[in-house]
């Protein structure tokens, strides 16, 4: 009887660290495909409320939270499946298709590096979803992230608007010099974003999910 009571315990014992953060609600498969929707639908949200203006957006950071709480491959999905519905149906005019194919790559990615990140956060003493998580480890990695990507992002999407309308007609410095100013508010918006926004978010959802 005392054998089979310490393996309850015991048992008990392995499962609590899961239920303490709410992650036993995430595996749940309609529960999480009910995020998937939520985070798909939200990031659209926010993504035609700030699309007026100019390199303003939270539509990268929600995806790279969707990605963070359910995982790679949900991250990649939901941000292929967003991204082509926003830059599509973009009431701005949609993206033509060497700009699109560099969004739906992009956006994808972000979608996997948030569940990516979140994975190997989750190694690290620092990392407290439920405590705080304005920290200086996590808030130096979300900065570092959120600058690089959308740095590579404006690069890329750049490089391809002019080989496809200005190659030839103008060197490439020339054509990205005007808009510096522009790349400069994306990038350091978006690592606001990440800086300020993102931990609260991430916090939230886990405290949400611990209190079911």
């Amino acid at each position: 009887m005392t054998q089979s009571t310490d393996i309850m315990e015991k048992d008990r014992e392995e499962i609590k660290p899961e239920r303490e953060n709410g992650t036993h609600w995430l595996e749940r498969r309609s529960f999480r495909i009910a995020l998937m929707s939520i985070f798909s639908a939200l990031s659209l949200v926010v993504g035609y409320m700030l699309v007026s203006i100019p390199n303003i957006e939270l539509f990268t950071l929600i995806i790279f939270l969707s990605g963070f709480i359910l995982g790679e491959k949900e991250g990649a999905a939901i941000g292929l499946i967003s991204s082509f519905l926003f830059c599509f149906f973009n009431p701005m005019g949609a993206s033509a298709l060497p700009l699109l194919t560099v969004q739906l790559i992009y956006y994808s990615l972000i979608g996997f590096l948030g569940g990516y990140i979140k994975k190997k956060m989750e190694k690290q003493s620092f990392y407290d979803p439920l405590g705080d998580l304005y920290v200086f480890p996590v808030l130096i990695i979300f900065g570092i992230i959120a600058a690089t990507m959308t740095s590579a992002y404006q690069f890329f999407s750049q490089l391809v608007d002019y080989i496809s309308y200005f190659a030839m007609q103008e060197t490439f410095f020339i054509y990205i010099i005007p808009g510096i100013p522009f790349t400069a508010v994306h990038i350091i918006g978006n690592t606001l974003g990440f800086l300020f926004i993102l931990p609260g978010l991430i916090q939230i959802i886990y405290r949400l999910l611990d209190s079911q």
